[in-house]
């Protein structure tokens, strides 16, 4: 016997079914010339966010000179403080402000110091490294790391970097970078809606067909590369809006969570206790946890400003995913004025204490450096299927036009 369902449940359903397929028309068509109009510019970022999750180590690789010390038998590290002044002394006047990278404070490792704009620049450099021998606290070497107006001048590392978060157009690159995040954020959106079964055949959603034909297979590649990347695209176009815009970004998360204010630069009026404050407070932090690595410092020229210790693999923090802690000290006492990590302040400030580890994968080591590398070569892929499926689909609309 035949089921028989009242005619006006029939009629909603598909007036619905008429309502929903017209909106997925206007997705389709907002994911198509997203698609198509800026996936050149994703293809060249996510190649370049490819290439820089393991920058550190293809820098070194190409310049060993700049990273390993001469060994020297029985040396222990020089206090910090002497290192900071010693690479403060080779950089030329004005240049007083940087970060270290102290990741591989081990072995023959230099210290490897960025500073970032200063005046006046020397050979017209945007930003310079500095490298410092840690057992003798000379130099190893100093490189132009940004040219102030010629590409060609950076070093690789810094040609990448420029060309991935700015498209080589300095600060007008670094707003447009931003706002191309925010629209491919809306068309990996689009993405997902037109890839939700309405039928609920999820195998085939899921799936890549065998034995398909060029156009069926170029579509599933298409469809599949792009849900399988959905959750790792996602964190990574959020993160590269709060990087490219910051302040926009922050004013937003401020809306959800009060976000905790940066600490003032004041007068500090106390005279350095002994000239190695900073160890002795690194020193003090390392002990009460001795199974931290540090990451790196960051310093001012000007003596009001907090010094920045952060340190990963904080073995108390391991509940919270994110290991890291940051330390923002007195320069002049090392008195710890402010802690920052998962296990303080507000779910707004956890919340961007994420986004670098996300953007680079290392809140995940290993494992998240190659899901975001991958990510990233899937972003050419994901360009190239959707200009051909794009292409096929403009074929047969114009076999049908010349059939009629």
């Amino acid at each position: 016997m035949s089921r028989t369902y009242p005619l006006s449940n029939i009629s909603d359903k598909a007036i619905a079914r008429q309502r929903l397929k017209a909106r997925r028309k206007l997705w389709l068509q907002a994911h198509l010339w997203l698609g198509l109009g800026l996936g050149l510019f994703l293809a060249v970022i996510g190649l370049t966010g490819s290439v820089l999750v393991f920058w550190h180590e293809l820098d070194a690789a190409i310049n060993p000179g700049l990273y390993q010390a001469a060994p020297a038998p029985g040396a222990t590290r020089k206090p910090l403080d002497e290192l900071i002044a010693a690479a403060s002394l080779a950089a030329p006047a004005g240049w007083n402000s940087a970060w270290v990278d102290a990741s591989h404070e081990n072995g023959n490792a230099v210290f490897g110091f960025y500073y970032p704009e200063a005046s006046p620049a020397p050979e017209q450099a945007q930003s310079l490294n500095i490298f410092i021998n840690p057992t003798t606290a000379d130099v190893v070497g100093q490189r132009v790391f940004y040219h102030a107006w010629n590409p060609l001048k950076h070093s690789l590392a810094g040609f990448f970097f420029k060309l991935h978060y700015a498209l080589l157009l300095g600060e007008t690159g670094v707003t447009l970078v931003g706002v191309l995040a925010v629209l491919f954020f809306i068309s990996v959106m689009s993405g997902l809606i037109l890839w939700w079964p309405l039928t609920g055949n999820w195998r085939r959603v899921l799936t890549v067909k065998r034995k398909a034909s060029k156009e069926r297979l170029n579509h599933d590649v298409h469809q599949t590369a792009g849900f399988y990347s959905l959750v790792v695209m996602l964190a990574l176009l959020m993160s590269g809006i709060y990087f490219n815009l910051p302040e926009q970004f922050r004013w937003l998360v401020g809306q959800f969570s009060p976000l905790t204010p940066d600490i003032k630069a004041t007068p500090q009026p106390l005279p350095p206790t002994s000239a190695a404050v900073l160890e002795q407070a690194l020193q003090k932090i390392t002990h009460g946890l001795p199974q931290a690595q540090p990451q790196y410092y960051s310093f001012s020229a000007d003596p009001s400003v907090p010094f920045s210790a952060c340190f990963r693999n904080v073995p108390e923090l391991r509940p919270y995913v994110l290991d890291t802690r940051c330390y923002q000290l007195n320069r002049s006492t090392g008195e710890v004025l402010e802690i920052n990590d998962p296990a303080h302040g507000s779910s707004g400030d956890v919340f961007m204490q994420w986004q670098w580890p996300l953007h680079s994968g290392q809140a995940f080591g290993w494992t998240g450096r190659i899901l975001v590398c991958i990510a990233g070569l899937l972003c050419p892929l994901l360009f190239v299927t959707g200009v051909i499926r794009w292409l096929q689909k403009r074929k047969a609309k114009q076999h049908r036009l010349a059939a009629r």
